[in-house]
């Protein structure tokens, strides 16, 4: 018998709504012996059995669970069954040569990300529990896509993110088995990229902005594009693929402008996009000054934000380099931007823009409004898995 985990009475309200986490403020008790990382039993406060998860003392995030059914044993076979069915759901959804296999507790897998790119299979374990068993997911993953003629030639583990920490944990990156080139070529929307999943950020490529990248390409045929934190270059490489006269695209990572060019090299677009390493928030008034114009400007940043104690100075960010970028966009041309971080709600990250709007006197014609792509699902009820906000303005000037 696990230990039993009894919640406070009034609590569990995001869990009851469909949630995978239990905070440790939301516990009245724990009672039985047990270890961090272990499976336990999960009851309301009157004792009725709301499931099992993994607890972890370590972590405000106590309990993160696995399944509702109290009577459900999580071995090898219920592994397999979330994985078959995380794999089923994005056949449906998505183009699946590269994308997000499972992505945490919206697969009802929590704590764990798995990226596929191509052959190759890279894995994030951020909370102990899951981690213990992630090789069996790992192993489920490679089973489920044999049964589809996919072969997977290596595997690569980026558990390096600091967030590990919180939860008692090293950080690590490492072959998972036989090691391979981690120099992964993939294919999205036509475009050929070479990954670095050893190297890159985050597992190596942010696949969930795959549809949002087609969908800036309607207008770029003969534009003047300028892209803004570009990275390795996937959104300056939909621009030249659909016919963009000239792409500026400017980072401030001399090692992600070195892998766009690359990019820019693999798709024969090295004479239309112009890589720049520099600071985006020095560069933009420059090109102010300058009197250059751009027929779109693309703003991608980072996280401004990755807690909510810093959102006011998110708030300044976002609004910063919006009121900049629209400066540079010509009167009828257009603005994408967006925010990665799900502090950032959907509603302060709209009223910024708006502000940012206002204070340059430009006027907002909202072409679309989009999310993260649906290999990214977004769980009601677990606010962290919606984080992506991603906007298509014309500006028009004011007069």
């Amino acid at each position: 018998m696990s230990a039993i985990v009894t919640l406070k009475k009034g609590e569990g309200r995001t869990l009851k709504a469909g949630g995978m986490w239990i905070y440790d403020n939301e516990i009245a008790s724990v009672d039985g012996a047990f270890e961090n990382g272990d499976l336990v039993h999960v009851h309301d406060f009157d004792g009725f059995a709301m499931g099992k998860g993994y607890i972890n003392l370590s972590s405000k995030i106590r309990v993160r669970m696995m399944t509702r059914n109290a009577a459900q044993e999580v071995n090898r076979d219920f592994i397999r069954m979330r994985v078959q069915r995380a794999w089923d759901y994005r056949k449906k959804t998505v183009e699946t040569g590269s994308c997000r296999l499972i992505f945490g507790e919206a697969d009802f897998l929590p704590g764990i990300v798995i990226d596929k790119f191509a052959d190759v299979l890279v894995v994030e374990s951020l909370a102990l529990g899951i981690d213990r068993i992630k090789e069996t997911i790992v192993d489920a993953a490679k089973e489920v896509l044999a049964a589809d003629g996919i072969a997977i030639r290596g595997v690569y583990e980026r558990s390096d993110a600091k967030v590990r920490e919180q939860e008692g944990m090293q950080r690590y990156k490492g072959f998972l088995g036989a090691e391979f080139d981690t120099n992964v070529r993939i294919e999205e929307n036509g475009v050929q990229y070479l990954v670095d999943v050893q190297n890159g950020q985050k597992t190596g490529f942010f696949l969930d902005q795959k549809y949002n990248r087609r969908a800036i390409r309607s207008l770029c045929a003969g534009a003047d594009v300028l892209d803004c934190f570009t990275h390795t270059g996937s959104f300056a490489l939909n621009a030249a693929a659909a016919g963009a006269a000239h792409v500026l695209a400017v980072d401030a990572s001399q090692s992600g402008i070195a892998q766009a060019q690359i990019n820019a090299r693999l798709n024969h677009a090295e004479d239309r996009v112009q890589f720049v390493c520099r600071d985006v928030f020095e560069l933009l008034p420059e090109l102010e000054r300058e009197g250059r114009q751009f027929d779109l400007v693309i703003l991608d940043p980072p996280a401004f934000t990755k807690s909510r104690n810093s959102v006011k100075n998110a708030v300044k960010g976002y609004r910063e380099i919006n009121l900049r970028g629209m400066k540079l966009v010509k009167d009828g041309g257009f603005l994408a931007t967006c925010s990665c971080s799900h502090f950032m709600t959907a509603e302060l990250f709209a009223q910024t823009v708006q502000q940012a709007a206002r204070s340059v006197h430009r006027r907002l014609r909202q072409a679309e409004f989009r999310t993260q792509a649906p290999d990214h699902p977004i769980l009601w009820a677990a606010q962290e898995s919606y984080y992506l906000k991603f906007y298509i303005f014309q500006i028009c000037e004011e007069r």
